[in-house]
């Protein structure tokens, strides 16, 4: 096991996270694929090489987004889910906007949750992080109960907020500060 955790920035009792990389495509369009049912109509994750070369780029290149994956340990580090960090802003604010999604097979299983956690931990810590905010469409239950386990606090209501699936959808705005700053 210590081979297999030296893959990841961080690693927790059943998942690591570890950065996207375009050689993922293939396992991640194939996991997107899978979890359609999951995750329409909240989510809209690459399903084709072309879509995930230039998501997974824009968070390998752009300085304002990182993108994780979360990977259960053992089984050859199947991918569970995602994570992203996006809109960062550095200097006073020190703040970005989250992102996520579970993959059908690991959805229940508590590794999203696992997964958050260790997300937090790197961005108030190695990112230099301070808020982190996380904007969800009210009638998504799950999403809700996951960022209300990791300690978020409900900051507001933002209508029609996003363009998701084709109309603007309102959005609940979710944050949690850093605990030690």
């Amino acid at each position: 096991m210590p081979d297999e955790l030296d893959r990841f920035l961080t690693a927790g009792p059943r998942v690591g996270l570890r950065p996207f990389t375009l050689d993922d495509a293939e396992e991640f369009t194939a996991r997107a694929e899978e979890s359609v049912a999951l995750h329409r109509p909240w989510l809209f994750p690459p399903r084709t090489a072309e879509h995930y070369a230039a998501y997974a780029g824009a968070l390998i290149e752009e300085p304002a987004r990182a993108g994780f994956l979360v990977c259960e340990h053992g089984e050859a580090g199947r991918i569970a889910g995602f994570l992203t960090v996006n809109n960062i802003v550095r200097g006073a604010f020190r703040s970005g906007a989250l992102g996520y999604g579970a993959f059908a097979h690991a959805a229940g299983r508590g590794l999203m949750g696992e997964a958050l956690g260790l997300l937090l931990s790197h961005a108030f810590g190695s990112m230099g992080l301070h808020r982190l905010e996380a904007n969800i469409q009210p009638g998504n239950a799950p999403s809700r109960a996951l960022v209300r386990r990791a300690g978020f606090r409900l900051e507001g209501f933002s209508p029609a907020m996003l363009f998701i699936d084709g109309a603007w959808r309102d959005h609940e705005r979710w944050a949690i500060t850093d605990p030690c700053g």
